[in-house]
């Protein structure tokens, strides 16, 4: 077991292949041990989830002097990091079903709205945090995934939920080429889950369109 206790990502290759357990602390300050030692021992069952991508190294980033955004964060980055933005493990597990779409087809300006059941399929009761990841159309400046929306939610063992989503102007826009705010036509993909798509994370996925672009105000 290794406790780590920083105020950023690490590249722990070594610990993820050799350590039974990895438990991120950050700075945990003055309750700090009580907090961790509850957690080793499985008085608290852990929910938290990464706010950041962990890297396996400096050399899946582009150089510093390089500001643009291609290649970094969850959003841009194509390649396969140590540990996701969103990631984080449970003492219990959960399963996903029933994804419903209010619509799949909606006007520009009309919110999407999504429902999906969560159940607690161990022994064990915990929270789960249910992440929304969108991916847009085809458009110069889109972002592979962007986090548009996430609920924790305390479930004990065998027990169920349904979860609401509602995605307003903001949540389905993305910002174009020439630095503007736009929800740009076309199809997109999402997905609700215990974490980002393609990443061994238990999710449910679908589609849904846009009909017509608009621009917001800045």
């Amino acid at each position: 077991m290794l406790v780590l206790a920083n105020g950023s990502a690490l590249a722990v290759n070594w610990a993820n292949e050799h350590a039974n357990a990895i438990l991120e602390s950050w700075y945990p300050v003055e309750e700090g041990g009580t907090a961790i030692a509850q957690t080793l021992s499985g008085k608290n069952n852990p929910a938290g989830r990464l706010p950041v991508t962990f890297y396996t190294g400096v050399e899946q980033l582009p150089p510093f002097e390089d500001y643009a955004m291609k290649g970094r964060t969850y959003r841009y980055f194509e390649g396969k990091p140590l540990f996701p933005f969103g990631y984080g493990l449970s003492y219990t597990t959960f399963s996903y079903r029933g994804l419903r779409l209010l619509k799949r087809l909606i006007n520009t300006g009309e919110p999407l709205v999504a429902e999906v059941a969560v159940t607690n399929t161990g022994k064990t009761e915990g929270d789960e945090v249910a992440q929304l990841y969108l991916s847009f159309p085809n458009v110069p400046g889109a972002p592979l995934r962007a986090l548009r929306g996430f609920q924790r939610v305390h479930l004990k063992a065998g027990e169920s939920r349904k979860l609401h989503f509602e995605l307003k102007d903001r949540d389905l826009s993305m910002v174009s080429e020439a630095g503007e705010p736009i929800i740009p036509e076309g199809k997109y993909s999402f997905s609700i889950g215990g974490g980002q798509p393609d990443t061994g994370a238990l999710i449910v996925a679908g589609t849904f369109e846009v009909r017509g672009t608009k621009t917001l105000p800045e």
